[in-house]
């Protein structure tokens, strides 16, 4: 009796932990990127598609390490990458390594079925499955050849934010070499990342 009695407490302790869990993670399921002209684009993030994704992001967004980063990638009707590089004048630097994370699409064994659609925002990488770190990108097309190639976990979520996307999507851009082909003309800065408070 005595042992059923300590099972069926730790269950209901196990049930009290992950509900307190989950709230904190819907609490904290939305961030405002703001650019540094004052722009902002809202983001979503799905834990219950991408846990492992969304709580790396949201770690480096309370570490500030997207402070001061750039767009380095910008492809029209295709995505907007950032998370890897900041600029000092002229100087592209590389921003600090980070841990690497599993990839969380099904090519490598995870159920995501959030598609690579217009706002969708999605861990970049290389050809390793489980190379992700910090980069990321935001569509600004739909892609299908990316969905189960890579690991989606938010989505765009405001027309505001959606018009300043569609706006980053016309930037110019210019080849400065180093595997940089798609590099914006006029700097497209991040001043910060930040939680919001959900809708």
């Amino acid at each position: 009796m005595d042992k059923l009695l300590r099972l069926l407490l730790l269950i209901f302790t196990a049930i009290i932990l992950s509900g307190c869990k989950k709230q904190s993670i819907d609490e904290e399921s939305m961030v405002r990127i703001t650019l540094e002209d004052g722009r902002k684009i809202d983001v979503e993030l799905y834990a219950e598609i991408a846990p492992v994704s969304v709580a790396n992001f949201l770690k480096l967004v309370k570490e500030e390490y997207y402070d001061g980063v750039c767009f380095h990638r910008i492809i029209k009707d295709f995505m907007i990458q950032a998370g890897g590089y900041y600029l000092e004048g002229n100087q592209l630097n590389v921003k600090d390594d980070v841990e690497r994370i599993v990839g969380e699409f099904s090519k490598n064994g995870y159920i995501n079925d959030l598609k690579h659609e217009f706002g969708v925002i999605s861990m970049a990488r290389s050809t390793d499955n489980n190379s992700a770190s910090a980069q990321f990108f935001i569509c600004t097309g739909t892609s299908p050849h990316l969905d189960g190639s890579y690991a989606a976990f938010g989505r765009v979520v405001d027309e505001e934010s959606l018009n300043v996307l569609k706006e980053l999507n016309d930037v110019e851009t210019q080849d400065i070499g180093y595997g940089f082909q798609n590099f914006p003309v006029d700097e497209v800065k991040i001043s910060t990342i930040r939680i919001i408070k959900q809708k």
